[in-house]
């Protein structure tokens, strides 16, 4: 059998540990080769790929971003994509493709599965918001740096008595600012499942200030606040439709600074928060999910995406992963909310 990878969306640490897996279980117990497409959809598309074997893998566990490279191509955007695709396959003798990647890139998968394509899906966000696994490789690694960040300023916030916002990775989910400012010890935390009350904000910052410590406020780059409070402004969208955000956190610091009197700074982490070598937790977890999806391939499981659930990587439907978001839940805020001020 001849089996094509790719990895789509944003990189992610642990997409190189993934692939080496696939690629390492698929040629020593089972004899496959392997055909590795370049940039995510737009591989199968154009043809473009490169040659994944037991050489080209080597030495790629503890490297970040993914040797295949990625793109938000959507090929259902694309005229006649999906014909494409097979015909593409049908050239390279490729039997069935393992798609790495988030809500877009297996959305993508589960369409061409409708349409006869042989796919097994592996889940790849550091946002953590993907259905039907417990968590997704890449969001370890991101909380971690997220939180040595946010460790970091919580000195120079103090030496100069200033109000500092961080702005964390989280378009519709606010799992990344959560778990990094509970770490943190951030006053305040607000993601995109709660919309916030500025005047509370402002009533958290000013309490902090009077006990003679500087405040962090940790926000979700898709957080907003109530209605009519603040006005924000949108960006260009990509592919899939997504509106680019980024702009929270110095659009807060502006609002706190002005209604507290007090200085205040934003800091966006950014990319920084996908880039760099994954942490030991995220290598071993993508490493057990590409074991496991070449095995799914193995057994015909197509349709299917490999996923975590408890300490056990189990089969789902594709379907399940993208039919909704896992957002943070009502209980899970409620235990941040005991440490805001």
């Amino acid at each position: 059998m001849r089996v094509g990878v790719l990895t789509g969306g944003g990189d992610c640490p642990g997409l190189n540990a993934v692939i080496r897996a696939v690629v390492r279980k698929g040629i020593k117990d089972y004899g496959y080769e392997f055909v590795g497409f370049r940039d995510g959809w737009r591989g199968p598309l154009d043809g473009d790929t490169m040659p994944l074997d037991i050489s080209a893998v080597r030495g790629i566990l503890p490297r970040g971003g993914t040797i295949l490279g990625s793109s938000r191509t959507n090929l259902m955007k694309v005229e006649g994509g999906v014909e494409k695709v097979k015909q593409t396959m049908s050239e390279l003798g490729v039997d069935a493709l393992v798609a790495i990647g988030g809500e877009d890139t297996l959305g993508v998968a589960t369409q061409l599965t409708e349409q006869g394509v042989n796919v097994v899906g592996v889940p790849k966000t550091i946002d953590n918001d993907l259905n039907a696994t417990d968590y997704t490789f890449g969001f370890d690694t991101a909380v971690n740096i997220a939180t040595e960040a946010i460790d970091r300023l919580h000195t120079t916030a103090e030496s100069h008595h200033r109000a500092l916002v961080v702005e964390v990775m989280g378009r519709h989910a606010g799992w990344i600012a959560l778990h990094s400012g509970m770490a943190a010890g951030a006053n305040v935390i607000l993601i995109p499942e709660r919309p916030f009350d500025i005047d509370e904000v402002v009533a958290h910052v000013e309490s902090r200030f009077q006990t003679n410590y500087a405040p962090i406020v940790v926000v979700a780059e898709g957080a907003h606040p109530k209605e009519g409070q603040m006005q924000l402004q949108t960006g260009e969208r990509d592919s899939f439709g997504h509106v680019r955000l980024g702009g929270i956190g110095q659009r807060l610091a502006e609002e706190l600074e002005q209604r507290t009197g007090k200085e205040s700074r934003s800091v966006v982490l950014g990319h920084v928060q996908r880039g760099g070598t994954p942490s030991a937790f995220d290598r071993v977890l993508a490493t057990r999910l590409g074991v496991n999806a070449i095995e799914a391939v193995q057994a015909g499981a197509f349709g299917q995406m490999v996923a975590l659930q408890g300490t056990e990587i189990v089969r789902v439907n594709l379907s399940a992963a993208t039919d909704k978001l896992k957002t943070v839940p009502e209980e899970r805020y409620a235990e941040a909310e005991v440490f805001f001020g």
